[in-house]
Formats: structure tokens, C-alpha cells, sequence
């Protein structure tokens, strides 16, 4: 009995080890679940094991012809068949299945079975039965209990309570029968114990180890993946999150599905940042995702795509909710936005495209929506636009402009024409404006304003504009002194690198006086680029090229630009001259830009001239240069210079003044 005494202390031990391990380990509930899957994964080896046991108990009964033996191979089958069939029946990828009523199923059948299995062993102690029989019952129970250590070390309670259900009954016999070779295996099971407890928490812990670090990394990756498809100055997806929402939404479309794809552009965002900043443009931002939820249906992916556009992507039932959707971003985005007590007037243009009327991918579609948001913008900007498929033809005819324009100018196809800018008193020739044509070798004439917004789209207007100051200019180089050029500049031509560098090169190389060139831009231009266009026009102007206010009263006029740049010259528009609306207004206006004209030591310009008594018009409201098809239209560099000629051999010169 001191043995038995001696061997309670490594029980003791062992049971406060396990305690401690138990109420130390605080396993998330994830990690249990994967430790617990464990338990039902391959259940094969259930089956294989299950066989052995059931094989090595009917051996032992049919060598003993022992009707108990019988008993328990038959209650051994039953709990076996239950297991494997449970193993196999029950997943732990079904989230039905708790996680405790897998334990607790796999708990009955383990410790049913193991306690079966460790009784018949002692059985055949405690009957006596053959030495043969004794170690086949013996030797499987116990390796049985050994090996369950290992394959359920992931669960270490059921694992030891397996061992501990095989090994009692054993061990309990083995001192009933009291032998000194059977006094011996209690011990030697005795000391199984601290042995299999050891292994069994080792690989417990590296288990679960390799689990919680798995799961950790798990969560770090998709942290890291949620970052990286989202924008940081909105919340909302970015460009790489919108692509794999499109991915996913179109992977579980249904056939009969609709999708509506909005591209929404902030008009003139530029200005925000530019004149309040960075920090209020990006709350500007944040505002309009904010509103762009509140408005967006259930299902829709919001993402910022860039800068100030944003995409919406949603499903929808009909073209009629996609028109209600569109209408409803529209109006919630163009609602005037306080910020720190200022009063923000955003306006937004809208391009969108569906699916499948207008596009069968993604790819498709993004490019239609494009394509609409495209014509909302050069169509007056602050609308919206469905795609239909003629924005398709004018985006190849746009392409296909581009192409050939880049070949022309290599190949000389286009050309420069001059148009006469007389003064309205003497009837000379003061300036002729040069003009750029394009005769097409297939298509023939191509009309300027065709092709010069493809230019300006596709950046070829800096190489054209270059182009068209440099044959300008040497053309100009042969006529009389006093006469001048003028040349159209594109704001894109002005904020190029080298801007002013291409005009002096022009000028060099034709040998043409700076004060000769005149160069004409627009009011939107010191709206987009204020800094750059005054430093172009400062450098320039330095050197003694003029300039001039082209179409003034058209855009957004200000009195502001006349003032603090150095202009010589303000062409007032022809729409003030022989548009559809001439009348008494526009008379005043034409006398009020006049005066101030000449108040301030500058010539005023009236284009359009068509008649002689729209001649007498301008001229009477106090303009001092014309110019229009009643002079002259565009002509060549030879007729131009003929031109001069005439006018210098006849006393009257273009007198169609009179």
C-alpha cells in the first residue's frame, strides 16, 4: 500500500499541472474551434483504430470462449460504429455546430470508448485468462491510450482523460491481482502518466502556438488588405478596393441582374485646394463622401477613384432607378457646404453607364461611364449624362483625329491663315491674326474647332501651339514693320514646361522684334492657373511681347485680370457684335468696355464685323480695330501679303469702313 501512496504523488502533481494549465490558457474562440476542428479531422484513423480494437477483443473472446468477452466486443462495436459515424456526420465547418457540442459529442464517444476498451483489458486480468490474451489486451489498450495522446493534443483534457479511462481499469486490476510482474505494470502505467502529460502539452502548446499565430497573421493581413483598398482622406474604397468589389459583385450577378455605374467629378476642385487649402479641400471631400452614403442605395461600393472624382457601383432593378439614383447624388452633392463658417458652392458633373444595356463587363462599363461623364463635362459641366452608344463614335472619331494630327504636323498638312485686324478710322491693316487650317488629304478641310479640343485633350496643342508661333512668326518677319501677329495661346500650351522658352525660340529663329508678336489668351485661364499664367505673361511681356484679352465677356470677367496684367489689347466677343441677342445692352456694354479702354491707354477690338453698319456701330461706341468677314476673311500667307501691298500702293487702303 506505500506504493500505492508513493504513486498518488505524481497524480497529484500531474492533476495540479493540468489545473494550472487549464486556468491559465485563455484560448480566443477562433483558436478553440481549429483546436477542436482537429479533432474530427481525418476520421480514418477512428475507423482504423476502431477495427484494431474490435478485431483484438473477438481474438481474446474466441481463444478464452468467454461469454464477457463476447459482451463487451459487441459493446465495443456499438460505441465504435457510433463514433466513426459521428466523426463523419458532424463538420466543423457548419457554423450550426457550436463548438461545445462538438466537444461534448466527440467527449462521449472518446471517454466511451477508451473506458470500454481499458475494462475488457482488465477483464482479462482479473479472469486469469491466457498470457497471450492478457498481452494482446493489455499491449492494445495501452498503445491505444498512448497514441490518442497525439492525435488529440489539441483538446489535452480529452486526450489525458482518454488515457487516464484506458489505464485505470488496467492498473486497478493489475493490484487486485496483486502479482509482483502485475505490481509492476502499475507503475510502469503509473509513470505513463507524467510522461504522456508532458508530451501531450508540448505539442498542445506548439499547436495552439502555431494557431494563434496564424490567426494573428491572419488578422494583420486583413487589416493591412482593408487599408489597402481603402482611401484615407474619405473612408471610403479606393481605386484597387473598388476593382475588387466590381470583381465580387459581378462574380454573384445573376443573370437577369442590372448594375448602374455613376462617375462623379468635383467641376473646378482645383480652385479649392488652390485659394483654402489642402486641409479644407480634403474636408470638402470627406463632406461629399459623407452625403454620397447617406444617398447611395443598400449594396452600392462608393469609392474615391482619384483626386475629386468618385465612383458609385450598384446594383439596380431598372434604368428608372438609376435615373432616380443619379438625381438624388446630384442634388445632395450640389448642396452648399459650410465649412468653419464659409459657404462652399460645389458643383459635380455626372457620367453614367449600365449594365448589360451598355457594357457585358467591368471594363466596359467604366469606360462608357467615362465616356458620359466626358460629354457632361464639355456639355456646360454641372450635369448629368447617360452613356449612349454616339459618345462611342465620337470617342474613335476623336481618336482617330488625334492620330492623324500628330502625322500632319510631320507631314505638313496643316497650315497658317491670316485674317486682317484693321483700325476702324484709317482703314489700314494694323495686325492680321494667324489662323490654323487643316486640309486633309482624304477628308478634306477639317474645321478648327473639330480638331483643336482633341488637341488640347491629347497634349498635342503644346507641340501645335509651338508650331503654329513659329510659322507665325517667320511669316510675319517679311511683311512692313508696323504691322504685328497674333497668336492664339491654349492655357494646356502655357502651363507646359518651357512655355516661354518655345515663344522666344519662335522668335529667335524667325528673326522677329518681340513687339510684333501679339499674344492673345482668355479669361478661363486665370481662373485654372493664375501663378503660372503670370509668371508666362510677366517673362514675356518683359522681353516687349504684347498681349491681348481675347473674347472678353464671354467667361468670367473681371476687371481684376485688366489691371494687374499688362494687356494692350481686349477683343470684345462677336457675340456682342452680330449675335442673335444685339441690341441696346449689348451696345452699352461695347461703350463701357471702350471707355475703359481708352482710359486706360488700351485698343479695343470689336470681332465679327459682317456689315457696314455694325462698322459704324463699334466705331461710334468708341472701338478702335474690327475685324471680320466685311475686311477679309482668313487667307493664306501670299494673299495676306498681297493684301499689304494693295494697301500700300492705294490711297484708301481696306476702305470698307466708309
Amino acid at each position: 500500500m506505500a506504493k500505492v501512496m508513493a504513486g498518488k504523488e505524481p497524480l497529484r502533481a500531474l492533476r495540479k499541472r493540468f489545473a494550472s494549465q487549464t486556468s491559465t490558457d485563455k484560448l480566443s474562440a477562433q483558436v478553440r474551434r481549429t483546436l477542436v476542428t482537429t479533432l474530427y479531422t481525418q476520421p480514418g484513423s477512428l475507423a482504423i483504430g476502431a477495427i484494431n480494437g474490435i478485431a483484438s477483443t473477438a481474438i481474446a473472446a474466441w481463444v478464452s470462449q468467454n461469454e464477457i468477452l463476447y459482451l463487451s466486443c459487441i459493446v465495443l462495436t456499438v460505441i465504435a460504429v457510433a463514433r466513426v459515424t459521428a466523426a463523419l456526420g458532424l463538420s466543423p465547418e457548419h457554423d450550426g455546430d457550436s463548438t461545445r457540442k462538438l466537444e461534448v459529442i466527440y467527449e462521449v464517444g472518446a471517454f466511451s470508448y477508451a473506458l470500454a476498451l481499458g475494462s475488457i483489458a482488465a477483464i482479462c486480468i482479473v479472469m486469469n485468462a491466457s498470457a497471450a490474451v492478457e498481452v494482446l489486451m493489455v499491449a492494445n489498450a495501452t498503445c491505444y491510450g498512448v497514441g490518442i495522446c497525439a492525435r488529440n493534443a489539441g483538446r489535452p483534457v480529452i486526450a489525458l482523460g482518454q488515457l487516464s479511462l484506458v489505464c485505470l481499469p488496467i492498473m486497478f486490476a493489475a493490484l487486485w491481482v496483486g502479482t509482483l510482474a502485475h505490481i509492476a505494470l502499475f507503475i510502469t502505467m503509473l509513470l505513463l502518466f507524467p510522461a504522456m502529460a508532458s508530451i501531450t502539452f508540448n505539442v498542445f502548446k506548439v499547436l495552439r502556438d502555431s494557431i494563434a499565430s496564424a490567426e494573428t497573421s491572419a488578422r494583420l493581413a486583413e487589416k493591412m488588405q482593408i487599408l489597402a483598398r481603402t482611401d484615407v482622406v474619405t473612408g471610403l474604397a479606393n481605386r484597387a478596393g473598388l476593382n475588387h468589389a466590381m470583381v465580387e459583385t459581378m462574380m454573384a450577378l445573376e443573370d437577369d441582374a442590372c448594375i448602374a455605374l455613376m462617375w462623379i467629378d468635383l467641376d473646378r476642385f482645383k480652385e479649392v485646394n488652390d485659394l483654402l487649402g489642402h486641409p479644407i479641400g480634403d474636408r470638402v471631400l470627406s463632406e461629399v463622401a459623407r452625403r454620397l452614403r447617406d444617398v447611395a442605395p443598400e449594396g452600392a461600393t462608393i469609392a474615391r477613384f482619384g483626386g475629386d472624382e468618385f465612383v458609385l457601383f450598384s446594383p439596380i432593378r431598372d434604368r428608372k432607378q438609376s435615373e432616380q439614383i443619379a438625381s438624388e447624388v446630384h442634388a445632395e452633392i450640389m448642396r452648399p457646404i459650410r465649412i468653419d463658417g464659409d459657404r462652399l458652392e460645389v458643383r459635380a458633373s455626372v457620367g453614367v453607364a449600365l449594365l448589360p444595356e451598355d457594357a457585358n463587363d467591368a471594363d466596359t462599363l467604366m469606360q462608357n461611364a467615362d465616356q458620359a461623364l466626358y460629354h457632361a463635362k464639355i456639355g456646360g459641366r454641372a450635369q448629368t449624362r447617360f452613356f449612349d452608344q454616339s459618345m462611342t463614335r465620337d470617342l474613335v472619331r476623336r481618336r482617330e483625329i488625334e492620330d492623324e494630327l500628330r502625322l500632319a504636323i510631320q507631314r505638313d498638312e496643316l497650315s497658317i491663315f491670316f485674317q486682317p485686324i484693321v483700325d476702324l478710322e484709317t482703314g489700314k491693316i494694323r495686325t492680321f491674326e494667324a489662323l490654323v487650317r487643316w486640309f486633309h488629304p482624304v477628308k478634306g478641310e477639317l474645321r478648327p474647332d473639330e480638331f483643336i479640343p482633341v488637341a488640347e485633350e491629347s497634349g498635342v496643342i503644346v507641340t501645335l501651339g509651338n508650331w503654329i508661333t513659329a510659322q507665325a512668326a517667320r511669316v510675319c518677319a517679311q511683311w512692313p514693320e508696323d504691322v504685328t501677329v497674333a497668336v492664339n495661346l491654349s492655357p494646356l500650351q502655357i502651363r507646359a514646361p518651357g512655355a516661354a522658352l518655345g515663344i522666344r525660340n519662335a522668335l529667335r529663329e524667325a528673326k522677329l522684334d518681340p513687339h510684333r508678336l501679339e499674344l492673345e489668351v482668355t479669361e478661363s485661364l486665370f481662373i485654372e492657373d493664375n501663378h503660372a499664367t503670370a509668371a508666362f505673361i510677366e517673362e514675356l511681356a518683359a522681353e516687349g511681347v504684347r498681349f491681348a484679352l481675347d473674347d472678353f465677356g464671354t467667361g468670367y470677367s473681371s476687371l481684376g485680370y485688366i489691371n494687374n496684367f499688362p494687356f494692350k489689347k481686349i477683343k470684345v466677343d462677336r457675340s456682342f457684335v452680330s449675335g442673335p441677342n444685339v441690341g441696346k445692352k449689348s451696345e452699352a456694354i461695347i461703350r463701357a468696355v471702350a471707355e475703359m479702354g481708352t482710359q486706360l491707354g488700351m485698343e479695343i477690338v470689336a470681332e465679327g464685323l459682317e456689315t457696314i453698319d455694325q462698322v459704324q456701330a463699334v466705331r461710334e461706341a468708341g472701338c478702335t480695330l474690327g475685324q471680320g468677314y466685311h475686311f477679309s476673311r482668313a487667307v493664306p500667307d501670299y494673299l495676306a501679303a498681297m493684301l499689304l501691298a494693295e494697301e500700300r500702293e492705294g490711297p484708301d487702303g481696306l476702305r470698307k469702313t466708309a
